[in-house]
């Protein structure tokens, strides 16, 4: 039997197209607004997508578990640099939210796989029930990433809109909303992650001290 390639998966060339229209997307976004934006968004919609293949095909892989997570956040991450241009004034919040999410999601995944999962998105269901809902309810975890992601795009596209119609400043602030909804589910990912790595580290020691006696 040939050996699979793990890179060719069609998940994972889901994957690398997400990158290429990131990339893009941040080519463009000092002088084409639309184009930029676009790019983005379909690079962020392609993240349902790539799941949905993975379960489908049974091509689920702890590479492209990183893969994902990684374009997520580097995606996120450069569009709010972009946006700390644009809005000089707000560049600290732009950092902390940088920050908090690099950090939980990074802490939440290395704790989930010293606990054995497969994936940052699996989860002990024993554990928080906020965390619970937004990980094993996909609509709620869609309806989360993409309001999120929206709002930071709605900011960077008014930034060239002089007078926006008033259905968009709506949208922006219901998107706000989700975004901060998003920020306190990261705030309970770094505390919940960091119980794991605490409880990792206590059942460490004790089965060191046991070998001892």
């Amino acid at each position: 039997m040939a050996e699979e390639n793990i890179f060719l998966f069609v998940p994972n060339l889901i994957g690398y197209a997400r990158i290429i229209l990131a990339l893009l997307s941040f080519y463009l976004m000092p002088c084409c607004p639309a184009p930029a934006v676009f790019c983005y968004l379909l690079s962020a919609l392609l993240d349902a997508f790539d799941g949905h293949a993975a379960r489908a095909l049974n091509q689920g892989t702890k590479f492209g578990a990183m893969l994902d997570m990684l374009t997520d956040r580097c995606a996120t991450m450069c569009l709010l640099v972009n946006l700390a241009l644009l809005y000089p004034s707000y560049t600290f919040l732009f950092q902390l939210s940088m920050s908090l999410d690099v950090a939980s999601h990074w802490l939440h995944l290395h704790s989930s796989m010293m606990k054995g999962a497969t994936s940052h998105k699996t989860i002990d269901l024993s554990g928080n029930p906020i965390l619970r809902i937004y990980y094993t309810s996909r609509p709620v975890l869609f309806f989360m990433c993409m309001g999120n992601e929206l709002f930071y795009c709605l900011l960077y596209v008014l930034y060239y809109i002089e007078e926006p119609q008033v259905w968009l400043q709506w949208l922006l602030a219901v998107c706000g909303i989700v975004c901060v909804l998003k920020s306190g589910i990261s705030v309970l990912h770094l505390i919940t992650a960091s119980c794991n790595m605490a409880a990792i580290d206590l059942a460490d020691r004790e089965m060191e001290r046991s070998k001892t006696k």
